[in-house]
């Protein structure tokens, strides 16, 4: 089972350069892989589908929702770092 979770959106576009924001580069690999793990019938969920704000704490919520706190669970968390960036991650899930 895998939860896909588009880092950023909303009022947190994270980097930008070049034309590109990582929120909409973040959500569009999501959904790219979200489709391709359905096309090969693995169990996932995406927790952001669209350009919404969300606080970590409902991150944390959307991605426990999905499956429960299984240990079988895999958490893809999409983010795409710019000039020596070390992003972040979501813990205690």
């Amino acid at each position: 089972m895998i939860v896909i979770d588009a880092g950023h959106g909303g009022s947190d576009p994270g980097t930008s350069g070049n034309g590109i924001v990582e929120k909409d580069l973040a959500l569009n690999i999501a959904q790219y892989l979200y489709r391709r793990f359905n096309e090969l019938g693995v169990p996932v969920k995406i927790i952001r589908n669209s350009d919404e704000t969300i606080t970590p704490d409902e991150r944390v919520k959307r991605i426990l929702d999905a499956y429960g706190n299984n240990p079988d669970v895999v958490v893809l968390s999409n983010h795409l770092n710019a000039g020596g960036g070390d992003g972040h991650c979501v813990t205690n899930v």
